[in-house]
């Protein structure tokens, strides 16, 4: 099961009471009122992710316009490697068949197919752009998954100032991108306290 916030709720007004239990098939097993329109999204996330325990979609503005704009962001520098061995994934527009006959869960399969046909792990990029659509992020908990969202932002932020001042620039080099996911996530990971 996983809970999920009523459509259209007001967070300064929800209460816990509001939020909607939903289970693996897609049925409401708590909750008086109608889930997200994006509940079907997070199901088929969930779904295909094994490793996520929580999934986070936003509108943010950096974020969002990378995804309007169709484009992966691009692995410039070390902040971005300490988070991700790759470039964050931007998904193909969604083709008309999909939008017409299951648009949210058609949302969640465009990402789960990105990730597929690219050969990313699920465990190692936990974000992606849906393409003229948003960001989703996830993560093994709630807070890992919002942290996620956070840095996605921030990871899009910086690319967009980094190709603002060298339009020019070139992806970071493999060994420097190696070097710093793996001293924090690799298995031989040193980075920060034991």
């Amino acid at each position: 099961m996983f809970a999920i916030k009523p459509s259209v709720a007001a967070y300064n007004k929800m209460r816990w009471q509001d939020i909607v239990v939903i289970d693996m098939n897609g049925n409401i097993v708590d909750g008086n009122l109608k889930p997200s329109s994006d509940s079907l999204t997070h199901l088929a996330l969930y779904q295909n992710f094994p490793d996520a325990g929580s999934i986070v979609h936003t509108h943010s503005t950096y974020a969002t316009a990378w995804a309007q704009s169709f484009r992966d962001v691009p692995l410039y520098g070390t902040t971005h490697a300490d988070h991700l061995p790759s470039d964050i994934p931007c998904t193909e527009l969604m083709p008309d068949e999909r939008i017409v006959n299951d648009y949210e869960a058609g949302t969640g399969l465009q990402i789960v197919d990105c990730l597929k046909k690219r050969r990313l792990s699920s465990e190692e990029v936990q974000m992606a752009l849906v393409a003229g659509h948003g960001p989703f992020t996830w993560g093994k908990t709630a807070e890992e998954a919002v942290y996620n969202a956070k840095i996605l932002e921030e990871l899009c932020r910086i690319a967009f100032l980094t190709e603002q001042i060298n339009p020019g620039i070139r992806r970071l080099k493999k060994s420097l991108v190696e070097k710093h996911y793996n001293r924090k996530h690799g298995v031989n990971a040193y980075y920060g306290q034991k």
